[in-house]
């Protein structure tokens, strides 16, 4: 089943993003394409507790639920490919 979410506003507009599937998104991960899960974790600290890798708005991103001390979840939105925070 594909997700549609909305990434940040990228040139004035909204962009629409579709979660790659499992067989493709390991496919991305493993040509290079993006940053593994691992390092994107120690980027935004906590635990990984929920990814998926969409893409939209001619990007890649990971779309995370990143469990920080003291149980609180936050939802998150990093380019796959630089590692940077949008959301």
């Amino acid at each position: 089943m594909a997700c549609l979410l909305t990434l940040p506003i990228v040139a004035g507009h909204a962009a629409e993003a579709r979660c790659l599937t499992p067989a493709e998104a390991q496919a991305v991960v493993g040509s290079g394409a993006v940053q593994r899960l691992g390092v994107i974790a120690r980027v935004v600290g906590g635990e990984i507790v929920d990814a998926q890798l969409c893409e939209g708005g001619g990007i890649l991103v990971y779309r995370l639920a990143v469990m920080r001390e003291g149980g609180r979840v936050d939802n998150l939105i990093v380019d796959a490919t630089s590692g940077q925070q949008l959301r």
